[in-house]
């Protein structure tokens, strides 16, 4: 059965008070719309968004997810026009969906990102289905009306509920897995015979469910958790980062302080990695077996090789780490860097778009942009690499087991050649050879007891400027 998804994404999300689309929101680093495509099943074969409020970003944000392959199936966009209700936003989907030759649909709403590939199999397992939730307090939300074999009776809005019906508490959770030959006769003939002059989904489900019984599917509540406004946002990211990192501390991670670290959904933990508090990983983050992410450090998009350490406060973005590598504490590597097996980059050092091979190590105060350091070479303390011009950015290479001394400017674009030497305090302007010692430093000017007679001399101006 060919199979495709509608995802509701069009409203204006009033309540988050933000420029940018509810749906792109994030939890745990990736915005909410991507949670609900990644949980879509195989089967799917693929997804029609309906948009309108934010369309132009959502669709920016699909293109760089696809030259990414972050897209499970491929997404087509349909523009709902003037919100009329949920009813009209799947009915702005019908054309594509013939089009698509869909014979099931899987309708979800792009700000509940928490439900599970896992509980939409369930669902889809069934020729005809809708999740429902049980709650202690069902106030405000729909109730599900049941036959005796589980199938769907009915739905009602809690505020056109009896007293008997108010008090079931299976609420439904807006998410459908449902024959499209008869869901679009069903919306074919919906009426926005109501206060809201809507078209609402539900009098659909309804209808369609007495062309084919619709089977009730129960799941945990958080799974249909919407993004409503910013307290929903962070009790959704609250619940993500439980369910994440249980899962990890099963799978052989340590968490020192599980309520402070945030894991990405797309990170990949070898086993006995180490977590300090305040670890934070979005994106796709990968980190190798043995490896230890110090306190409050940030890695975007990174890789992390075997036994590593990052020491606290370090922040990485899109950068490739090393097995045996030692970071930190306080270093940013920016993206485009990449540290060989068994580098060492110290406190207070940057780097973007540069190479240290195997056993190279830059410990303090430094900044490498732009730039290669060969192995087992050392960058002394603040060292930089002058990489702009003002206009044009320039390499700087260094060969290996070159040790530059401290306080060195290295003014791209330049070379130094293997086994080179560079003097604390030196401005490299010209390549240098192989083997060859670079350096340029004034003459140091000596004078003894000169020190106390411009201490009296400035004394006795203090003195007179006093008195006067």
């Amino acid at each position: 059965m060919k199979t495709h998804a509608v995802i509701l994404a069009a409203g204006l999300g009033k309540r988050m008070k933000s420029d940018l689309p509810k749906v792109l929101h994030p939890v745990l680093g990736d915005p909410s719309l991507l949670w609900v495509l990644r949980s879509l099943p195989p089967e799917v074969e693929g997804a029609v968004l309906v948009l309108h409020h934010g369309k132009e970003q959502v669709e920016t944000a699909l293109r760089a997810w696809e030259a990414d392959g972050l897209l499970p199936c491929p997404v087509t966009t349909v523009d709902q026009g003037e919100p009329l209700g949920t009813g009209h936003a799947v009915q702005q989907a019908a054309a594509t969906l013939d089009r698509l030759g869909a014979e099931r649909v899987v309708i979800l709403c792009g700000d509940v990102p928490l439900l599970t590939r896992e509980t939409l199999q369930r669902l889809m397992d069934h020729p005809a289905g809708l999740l429902a939730m049980d709650l202690d307090d069902a106030t405000g939300y729909g109730r599900v009306l049941e036959h005796g074999n589980g199938t769907l009776a009915g739905l009602v809005e809690h505020k056109d509920a009896s007293e008997a019906q108010r008090a079931i508490r299976r609420a439904n959770g807006g998410a459908y897995a449902l024959p499209w030959a008869p869901l679009r006769s069903a919306l074919a003939g919906l009426k926005a015979d109501n206060a809201q002059k809507e078209y609402y989904l539900t009098d659909a489900v309804v209808a369609a469910a007495a062309a084919c019984p619709v089977q009730v599917v129960a799941c945990a509540a958080e799974e249909l958790l919407g993004m409503n406004g910013r307290a929903d946002q962070a009790t959704l990211q609250a619940l993500a980062r439980n369910r994440i990192n249980q899962a990890w501390m099963e799978a052989g991670i340590t968490f020192l302080d599980p309520a402070t670290t945030l894991v990405g959904p797309r990170a990949a933990l070898g086993r006995d990695v180490v977590l300090e508090p305040g670890a934070r990983l979005e994106g796709h983050v990968v980190i190798g077996e043995g490896t230890r992410i110090g306190q409050g450090c940030i890695l975007t998009d990174c890789e992390v090789g075997q036994g590593a350490e990052l020491r606290p406060y370090c922040v990485a973005t899109r950068s490739r780490i090393g097995s045996g590598a030692k970071v930190g504490p306080f270093a940013h590597l920016r993206e485009g860097t990449e540290l060989e097996t068994d580098v060492h980059v110290g406190n207070f050092v940057e780097t973007k778009k540069t190479t240290l091979r195997r056993g190279a190590k830059a410990n303090h105060l430094t900044y490498l942009g732009d730039c290669e350091v060969g192995e087992r070479s050392n960058i002394g303390a603040g060292c930089i690499t002058c990489n702009y011009d003002g206009v044009n950015k320039h390499r700087t290479v260094i060969g290996r087991n070159v040790f530059v001394g401290s306080d060195c400017q290295l003014v791209a674009p330049v070379s130094l050649g293997d086994d080179s030497l560079i003097g604390a305090g030196t401005t490299v302007t010209q390549d240098v050879p192989a083997g060859a010692l670079a350096l340029s430093r004034s003459p140091m000017l000596m004078k003894e007891g000169a020190a106390l007679q411009l201490r009296e001399k400035l004394l006795a101006l203090k003195l007179r400027a006093q008195t006067c």
